[in-house]
């Protein structure tokens, strides 16, 4: 798909669709409580699809209606109906790691696997971590190759999908979990620890990426009538509870979505409106706003929207990620188009995502002519008076072909291949896209 430039400075406004994170946490608390929960404004994507079509493979009622972004859910109180169950959940990461907690409440059999990159995504943190809490998780397969090699090698013969649960119901205990590859395996603990038989208290051992995915965590819950006791990022201790019913659960606009909504100005000029969000929404991403307010836009902030405008040059900023990765590779488009070289750090999380984000985009920008540095935890990005064209390689990832089509609305020779990969969380991402160009002053 060839992007089109836009000639004009921007002035749109758009709506993107409901969060990922928020959806597939409101799917899984929402099977755990007691009835039915209504989620408006939810995400109709390939990752909420494959998590849904899993509920209802275990026996849940789950009823879709994607024409009102619609999602209804009849929790059974923490019971699995299903006593076997194989489920594929293709390259949705949060299902697989979300999924692989909440089976431990069952009591059967259950196998979960995906597509060959699935099998290539590190989960055996948390599988240790469920270990021992006395849950029994077999692997299936020893993750091999690349993604491995991504690690340094920090954890020999890490597990990966596929996966057999040999549930028999969470009992509780201690354990400890690392939380330096995914903050997903800390978020998964925490929302199926309510309903085991006895407290869990868990301990971080490393760092914590992504903090606010679990502060995210952590207001669903409470939203769901559980809180917790917790010592910072350090320990979680959460104690047999049960899920409040939510007859009806809206879902904010997707912040990661939105990021390349943000950006968009920032490149081309002008102002884009994003509605349907704001600075007090749960999801971290929103933060991405200060990144650009660090370059040199403006962000107008309203209850119901945030506007980003960009009426004089980029600056290039020196800025730690780690706590909202997700919207590294749209500041990456944004970069060469500062007067000085970025610099972004902390994303080393990002090499055992759906690809190693880290490489793929340095060698994506390189296609382009942009002159940029591979670090291990990021990459160092300069400016560009002038670009080649190029066909930008997506690598499956929907993040790849989303950040990279932004460079194309200012420079014609963009196209990128296998466009249809953001069906993964932005399945009308184009459309909302040609908005840009079809809207004016």
């Amino acid at each position: 798909m060839k992007i089109l430039p836009v000639t004009h400075p921007l002035s749109a406004t758009v709506r993107v669709p409901g969060s990922k994170s928020l959806t597939n946490r409101a799917l899984l608390i929402a099977s755990l409580a007691n009835g039915t929960t209504h989620l408006s404004n939810a995400l109709f994507s390939d990752d909420s699809r494959y998590f849904a079509k899993a509920l209802q493979t275990l026996g849940f009622d789950v009823q879709l209606d994607e024409a009102n972004f619609s999602m209804t859910v009849t929790g059974l109180g923490g019971k699995i109906p299903a006593k076997q169950a194989e489920l594929f959940i293709g390259n949705a990461g949060t299902a697989a790691r979300f999924l692989s907690a909440f089976l431990t409440l069952g009591h059967g059999e259950y196998i979960l696997d995906g597509e060959p990159r699935m099998r290539e995504r590190p989960i055996g943190d948390l599988v240790e971590a469920l270990s021992q809490l006395g849950c029994d998780i077999r692997a299936m397969q020893k993750a091999e190759g690349r993604r491995q090699k991504a690690e340094g090698g920090r954890r020999k013969g890490q597990i990966c999908p596929p996966i057999k649960i040999m549930a028999s119901g969470l009992k509780g205990g201690k354990t400890k979990i690392a939380g330096d590859i995914s903050s997903q395996f800390l978020s998964a603990l925490l929302m199926v620890a309510p309903y085991a038989q006895f407290p869990i208290e868990i301990e971080l051992t490393t760092e914590l990426n992504s903090k606010p995915y679990v502060d995210m965590t952590l207001s669903i819950m409470k939203d769901f009538g559980v809180e917790i006791e917790r010592d910072g990022y350090r320990s979680f201790t959460v104690s047999p509870n049960l899920y409040s019913l939510i007859s009806n659960y809206p879902i904010e606009s997707d912040a990661s979505a939105a990021s390349y909504f943000f950006a968009a100005p920032a490149i081309c000029g002008g102002t884009v409106k994003v509605e349907n969000i704001s600075r007090k929404s749960v999801q971290g991403d929103v933060a991405f706003v200060d990144v650009l307010k660090q370059m040199g836009c403006e962000v107008d902030e309203r209850d119901n929207s945030i506007l980003v405008t960009r009426n004089s040059s980029l600056v290039g900023i020196d800025v730690d990620m780690r706590d909202i990765p997700d919207t590294a590779q749209t500041l990456a488009a944004v970069a060469p188009f500062a007067s000085s070289p970025t610099r972004i750090r902390g994303i080393a999380s990002a090499r055992v995502k759906e690809t190693d984000r880290v490489h793929a985009t340095c060698v994506e920008l390189g296609r382009l002519g942009v002159r940029v540095e591979e670090h291990e935890d990021g990459m160092t990005i300069y400016p560009v008076e002038k670009m080649r064209s190029a066909s930008i390689q997506t690598y499956n990832d929907h993040r790849m072909a989303m950040a990279f089509s932004l460079i194309g609305l200012r420079f014609d020779g963009v196209t990128i291949e296998n466009p249809s990969c953001v069906s993964k969380t932005f399945p009308n991402f184009f459309e909302v896209l040609n908005q840009l160009r079809n809207q004016t002053a």
